[in-house]
């Protein structure tokens, strides 16, 4: 099934998106809820974030070639990471797809894309086994790891390099039923590949980060964890277009433009 959030008119509202149709849901489908009579044209809605998840992590240098990739931006040698450490990531900056990714006023500089796989949580979560790790998954989506690399590298946190009003797009839709050990992506600045890659290549694949991040904390119904990207992709600036399409989900595309 492919869920999402949208916007018609001046309703927002889950839906299920069959065909180039939206079927507006009332409730949340990850609780009780009744799918509508009500339908609208794909193209005459926009879609939302499809869910704002409690909370958002990150998975951080989840692929080899991201942390080589990295470490020759700094001109340092790769430090490879030997156990799962999330990060978070604000709710607060996500956008979904066809919104603009806004550089702020005082950005030294261009900002950089991350395209990953989005996992979203369906059921409590509490020191589960990797072997039964993907019972508590709901669905999977696409995430856009916006970031400013030199503010990432100056400040103490990420609070500027990452999770800026507008750097986390997060799209089109979730879908049930993928196997995330097997999924291809791609992400286009411009519509030339920058990355081509699968989610097999992750250092640690979904059912091991879901193991670990519920040794220490509970996860709940609704919340996200991006899975990390591969390379270091080059620089955004406004006028560009950057999209991250995944295998079975679709494609996230958003544009770059200057704060005003």
């Amino acid at each position: 099934m492919q869920w999402c959030r949208f916007q018609h008119a001046a309703h927002r509202s889950f839906g299920l998106i069959e065909g180039d149709q939206v079927i507006a849901v009332s409730g949340s489908p990850l609780a009780e809820h009744t799918i509508t009579r009500t339908s609208h044209p794909l193209h005459q809605v926009t879609l939302l974030p499809p869910i704002i998840p409690p909370m958002l992590y990150a998975a951080g240098p989840n692929h080899r070639g991201h942390v080589e990739g990295m470490a020759q931006r700094r001109g340092a040698a790769p430090n490879y990471p030997t156990r799962p450490e999330p990060n978070f990531r604000s709710v607060h900056a996500l956008i979904g797809t066809e919104a603009n990714i806004v550089i702020p006023q005082d950005s030294p500089g261009a900002v950089q894309p991350e395209g990953q796989l989005a996992v979203v949580i369906g059921k409590l979560a509490r020191r589960v086994s990797r072997a039964n790790a993907l019972d508590y998954v709901f669905g999977y989506s696409i995430g856009n790891d916006i970031s400013q690399r030199q503010w990432q590298g100056a400040d103490r946190t990420m609070f500027r390099g990452k999770n800026c009003d507008t750097f986390k797009p997060f799209g089109p839709c979730i879908v049930t039923g993928l196997d995330p050990t097997q999924l291809r992506i791609i992400v286009r600045h411009n519509g030339a590949v920058w990355e081509d890659f699968t989610s097999a290549e992750q250092i640690w694949d979904t059912a091991t980060w879901i193991e670990e991040l519920s040794k220490y904390t509970t996860l709940h119904p609704g919340d996200v964890l991006w899975m990390g990207t591969q390379g270091a992709d080059g620089d955004m600036v406004p006028g560009d277009t950057i999209e991250v399409e995944i295998s079975g989900i679709g494609v996230l595309r958003n544009y770059v433009v200057a704060e005003a």
